[in-house]
């Protein structure tokens, strides 16, 4: 006897629909599980075969072979319980299942019987729906993330016998397919399907209660700061602080998300759909609106930066994907980990190649950064009792860690030094006040760039930066004699061109003036500091 339905696993972090072939014959009682199975699949057998014999089914005494279609794509997790438990369950002639063939079904088995959700349920039903399946069953804890893919019916399941309700049982005698006395139970969806209205998306336009929990006006004076922090969210440019402890680097960068606009409908959906992939988006959460920010620890290795494994899973720099990657004491990570950030941040995505596959994550983000200007930390402070200790060689080793080209791709670079304004002075600016001004600044990104495949300044390139960052001849001439006195390579050209374009939008400006390409040139704090201390030197 043979039977077929569909399930679903992950490849990187796209869904791909697998066929689950169930053939059952005559032989010593055993069951195959082919078509490149991963160990968790091959333990599924003893978690069906208890899961059927505890809800008080028969588990076939007959050789059971089943084929995880196509067979030469690598299979990993434990969505498949549930459609190889249902499919044998068919084959034996145990249950009728009418609606089965456009129907979508994943979930990992409990002993008992009992549905436990899985990983990754976003993109398995977003690729299900575009392959023209009309349904997906799977546990109830994973149908509200299922439910965001509309177009697609959500059954949601807590055990594995609410799929057949008493009273539904068919003479097989009758129907000519059976023996003398034996029934079979009919699969009925109609009272499980999920009610879409109980999690309805009412966050589109909102900042959630947390964000609440930290604002800019906590951080007294630093106002140049706020200035620089709100020209990097209204452009999402890449922004390094630069020193001495205590000066209030982390709590400024950790308020970052408070003045970013939130998630578009397809960013949103995007970035939802790597967390679920990722095993890190809560149950009933919904799409996400805030734009995530993460902050690894700086002993990451960098397969956890920007993925990695035997089957590769999304790293940080995925994980930040339309939000902000934030190093706090950028010297402290490895050289080598710190390197392979150069290809996301021009390319916006990670590629990673195995033996068997060539798996590609999305990577667009704000990178911000965070360091000491020395080992010690008070290199050039104003500290009225802390004075640095450290050599010109040690001081160029520490910053040695930072290579030439990963600063280039650093937008705005600039010195935080101690506060000059104390509790008691003019009230300092909220993040509300900023967000204004970014989300000003991005609207009329918006509009100028509706056309085209980006939103932001940041990701102009080409032609499109020469169309669209026109300078007149004054503005051009001081950003050409700053290129040639600072020696700046043209990627910082470049960027100093970006970053002049998003200061002008935030003084409404259709033009770069002269003013604008000088405040930009003033953000390249550490190419500043480098020809200074190259004319000392010599």
């Amino acid at each position: 006897m043979y039977g077929k339905l569909h399930s679903a696993c992950l490849h990187g972090i796209d869904g791909v629909v697998i066929q689950v072939e169930i053939d059952l014959a005559n032989g010593l009682p055993q069951t195959t599980i082919i078509g490149l199975p991963d160990s968790s699949i091959r333990e599924s057998v003893e978690r069906v075969r208890a899961a059927i014999k505890n809800c008080g089914f028969s588990y076939p005494l007959q050789r059971v072979t089943v084929n995880l279609a196509p067979a030469d794509l690598r299979k990993e997790g434990s969505s498949f319980d549930l459609a190889i438990a249902i499919g044998i369950l068919l084959t034996s002639e145990q249950w009728s299942f009418a609606d089965a063939r456009q129907l979508l079904i994943i979930g990992e088995l409990a002993l008992d019987g009992t549905l436990r959700p899985i990983t990754g349920v976003l993109p398995m039903v977003e690729q299900a729906k575009k392959e023209g399946y009309t349904g997906v069953l799977l546990p109830r804890e994973n149908a509200s993330e299922a439910a965001l893919i509309t177009g697609m019916e959500v059954y949601g399941i807590q055990h594995l016998k609410e799929l057949v309700p008493d009273g539904a049982d068919e003479n097989l005698e009758a129907l000519g397919i059976g023996k003398k006395g034996t029934t079979m139970r009919t699969v009925s969806l109609s009272k499980l399907k999920y009610d879409r209205s109980m999690h309805a998306d009412t966050t589109r336009h909102s900042y959630p209660q947390d964000m609440q929990l930290e604002d800019y006006k906590d951080v007294i004076g630093q106002q140049h700061i706020k200035r620089a922090l709100t020209i990097a969210a209204a452009g999402m440019h890449n922004i390094l602080l630069i020193g001495p402890p205590g000066t209030g680097k982390t709590m400024l960068m950790k308020r970052l998300p408070t003045i970013l606009p939130p998630l578009a409908d397809q960013e949103a959906l995007t970035t939802t759909k790597i967390f679920s992939a990722a095993g890190k988006l809560k149950p009933s959460e919904g799409l996400m609106r805030r734009r995530p920010f993460r902050s690894p620890h700086h002993t990451i290795s960098a397969g956890g930066l920007i993925g990695g494994g035997t089957i590769p899973k999304p790293g940080e720099v995925s994980l930040a994907h339309k939000g902000i990657l934030f190093l706090d004491e950028l010297p402290e990570f490895s050289r080598h980990v710190l390197e392979v950030l150069r290809q996301p941040l021009e390319d916006r995505e990670v590629t990673i190649s195995r033996a068997r596959a060539v798996f590609t994550f999305p990577a667009h983000f704000m990178l911000a950064c965070s360091m000491n200007p020395c080992p010690c930390g008070y290199y050039g402070s104003d500290h009225p009792h802390q004075r640095c200790t450290c050599s010109v060689s040690r001081i160029a080793q520490y910053r040695a860690k930072i290579s030439g080209p990963l600063l280039d791709r650093i937008d705005l670079q600039v010195d935080v030094p101690r506060p000059k304004e104390w509790p008691g002075n003019k009230a300092p600016l909220s993040s509300l006040e900023m967000r204004e001004q970014v989300l000003a600044a991005q609207a009329l990104q918006m509009k100028r760039y509706k056309s085209l495949p980006f939103y932001w300044n940041s990701e102009l390139f080409g032609s499109f930066l020469r169309t669209h960052a026109v300078l007149n001849k004054e503005s051009a001439e001081l950003l050409q004699t700053t290129i040639d006195t600072l020696g700046l390579s043209m990627r910082a050209y470049d960027r100093i061109l970006k970053l002049a374009r998003t200061i002008a939008d935030l003084e409404a400006s259709d033009g770069i003036q002269s003013q604008h390409v000088a405040e930009a040139i003033q953000y390249r704090q550490l190419d500043r500091q480098q020809i200074m201390t190259e004319e000392t030197t010599h």
